[in-house]
């Protein structure tokens, strides 16, 4: 829990979230190449996480013992069935991604993108290694794969009450703007459960993400689910 280091970032990845299939062109790559470096040089990746106990699951609420924190929707609270605990788990770039980003932008707007895109790959790969940690942290246990706020009909109004019980301001830097929207805004929240007993790994659905209408994977066909 804390400060990680990344290498590299998957460009791969990235380049699904710009929709291009296959391998880039050299011109693209070539940006793709300059950008990862310089994001490399100004990101602070952090994560941080707890454990609660879970009190009760109910067809559309899941509470938490110790925390005022409320997972409605019938979607979490479907993801969680069958666990006993469920990890809150908040991940961060910093704000370097976003000040990086905004020169982009009034630099040249095609490597903007491609930053953006490489910052929103990078951020993920914090989350694998935070989820590493937790499956590590729970030895014997069985993990769910992460759901996040905005997911499904888990609302986004979730998130202050999220932010507070995982502590995620002072322990990454995380906080909520007055529009609701995630500080630095290259970061994640999202629930993992945790199980006594194996857990069928569903699929993550299109049908219940709230981006469905305007995927870029779904446009080209793709999809981001495992």
């Amino acid at each position: 829990m804390g400060a990680v280091r990344l290498d590299r970032i998957n460009r791969d990845e990235a380049f699904r979230y710009m929709g291009i299939r296959g391998t880039a062109d050299e011109v693209t790559a070539a940006l793709a190449e300059e950008c990862e470096g310089r994001l490399l040089g100004e990101i602070t990746p952090k994560y941080c996480w707890v454990t609660a106990e879970i009190a009760d699951i109910s067809e559309s609420e899941v509470t938490l013992s110790g925390y005022k924190l409320s997972l409605r929707g019938r979607d979490i609270a479907a993801h969680l069935s069958g666990c006993h605990a469920a990890v809150l788990l908040c991940a961060t770039l910093g704000n370097g991604a976003d000040r990086l980003i905004r020169l982009l932008q009034a630099e040249d707007m095609a490597k903007a993108l491609i930053a953006d895109s490489l910052a929103s790959a990078a951020v993920e790969q914090v989350c694998d290694i935070a989820e590493e940690e937790i499956r590590s942290r729970h030895q014997g246990l069985f993990t769910t794969w992460r759901f996040s706020p905005g997911y499904g009909d888990f609302p986004l109004d979730t998130q202050r009450d999220f932010l507070a019980a995982a502590n995620a301001s002072r322990a990454a830097g995380i906080c909520l703007s007055a529009s609701g929207m995630l500080t630095p805004t290259k970061s994640v929240t999202a629930v993992i459960g945790i199980s006594r007993n194996p857990i069928e790994r569903k699929r993550q659905s299109c049908e219940a993400c709230n981006l469905r209408g305007k995927c870029a994977y779904r446009k080209t066909g793709g999809h981001c689910g495992e």
